[in-house]
């Protein structure tokens, strides 16, 4: 089992109504993630993130840095 890296891309700035302006997640959802440990259930977290982004816009940038973090991990990156 892989155990994908965070979704957090270290910019950590809870100024969007409680979402982080790096990776959009509350503090409520970082903590979630660092407590789910089946692979399946990460990559369905990292979905409903990516939908969550999408709803909330302006979030192109953490594509990029996330698939970025991945490779420097060498995980492959789930998007």
């Amino acid at each position: 089992m892989t155990k994908l890296p965070s979704p957090c891309i270290s910019v950590c700035k809870f100024k969007r109504e409680g979402h982080c302006i790096g990776c959009s997640m509350t503090k409520d959802q970082k903590d979630l993630f660092k407590k789910i440990k089946k692979e399946k259930h990460q990559q369905a977290f990292i979905d409903m993130l990516v939908h969550q982004q999408n709803d909330l816009g302006r979030y192109r940038h953490w594509a990029p840095a996330y698939e970025k973090r991945c490779e420097k991990q060498d995980v492959k990156s789930p998007l």
